[in-house]
């Protein structure tokens, strides 16, 4: 038995490699997670997990630094399946080549929440996702190029639709929901 074959393949989140954003290889979990098939994953560009080429060069221009600087990055984002359903997903990657990070990632997804409960637009994604990594709505505004009265109005929405008091228990519940 391979047992290296068997903890990569039966592992409880989804595991991914990639070369310069196209999936090269993947688990039986991340296939499953996004609802597809293994192999008619492979050879797509990660644009598949995101509703806008917008959002999918967006998070690809936040990870840059931290992977050639760190050679590992990780949030929280949300990504759709096949079905075009969203899931929150606790998202890890590490470079193997820190001096072009996308040429070679390892990456893995573990969902903390699935299903419609979570639909939010784009921006709300956006500001969700900086607050998940610890940013300021300063911090925020100046990654996505917004002001920061923007970034605190739609967290005001937010913290007001799902009747919370800060943004950690924002957080909180679209985690546990």
């Amino acid at each position: 038995m391979d047992w290296d074959l068997l903890a990569y393949d039966a592992a409880p989140v989804g595991i991914v490699v990639t070369a310069h954003r196209v999936i090269r290889g993947c688990n039986a979990s991340f296939a499953q997670m996004l609802g597809y098939e293994r192999e008619a994953l492979i050879g797509q560009s990660f644009r598949l997990l995101y509703n806008t080429t917008e959002e999918f060069e967006r998070v690809r221009d936040i990870g840059l630094a931290p992977l050639r600087a760190e050679h590992a990055y990780s949030d929280e984002r949300m990504v759709r399946r096949r079905d075009g359903a969203q899931i929150w997903c606790r998202f890890r990657a590490q470079t193997r080549t820190p001096e072009e990070p996308l040429a070679q990632l390892v990456m893995s997804f573990a969902v903390i929440q699935d299903g419609p409960s979570v639909a939010l637009t784009l921006r709300q994604r956006q500001v969700v996702s900086g607050l998940g990594r610890g940013l300021t709505s300063k911090e925020i505004a100046r990654e996505l190029g917004l002001s920061p009265r923007t970034v605190e109005d739609v967290r005001a929405r937010l913290l007001k639709r799902f009747e919370v008091k800060n943004a950690a228990e924002l957080l909180a519940h679209l985690t546990i929901g």
